[in-house]
């Protein structure tokens, strides 16, 4: 069922998909890949509120499940909750600290703080572990560029 949910979220038919995530977590309460899986389908639909509720499920099932805390950060991310979603972020490192997104997307979190030093740290050390990642590639490129102009900007004034 969740392949088939999967399927039709793919072809973009997500109400029949949410309808299948449905009917497993029904049976299944404890299946933490229906929660996310119905979580992501909610986010991807802008029901950011309802995803991050999913996740949290899924958390009190698996504390450390490092797509749960993922997601749940890119969704805090979006209503630019940064520092809760760093939090989330930091979660899933501690489990796996060689987990490239985490670290790439703690990176954008940090950005938006306006902490960019450390944000290039973070999508250097993504791209070390994959060196072919490139949200962590263009968004360290873009960080060094505003860290460039913010320093003239510093030294004209």
């Amino acid at each position: 069922m969740l392949a088939q949910a999967f399927e039709l979220c793919e072809d973009g038919n997500y109400s029949e998909a949410l309808k299948l995530y449905d009917s497993v977590i029904q049976k299944f309460p404890q299946n933490i890949n229906a929660l996310i899986d119905k979580a992501v389908t909610l986010q991807n639909l802008g029901k950011v509120k309802q995803s991050i509720r999913l996740y949290d499920k899924a958390l009190k099932i698996d504390s450390n499940n490092l797509d749960a805390l993922i997601n749940k950060g890119s969704a805090l991310h979006t209503l630019e909750k940064y520092s809760d979603a760093i939090t989330c972020y930091d979660l899933a490192i501690k489990t796996d600290n060689k987990h490239a997104m985490a670290l790439a997307y703690k990176g954008l979190s940090l950005g938006e703080l306006g902490n960019l030093q450390d944000a290039i740290k973070h999508f250097k050390k993504a791209l070390t572990i994959d060196k072919d990642y490139d949200l962590a590639n263009i968004s360290k490129k873009l960080a060094q560029d505003l860290l460039k102009n913010s320093k003239r900007k510093s030294k004209t004034q």
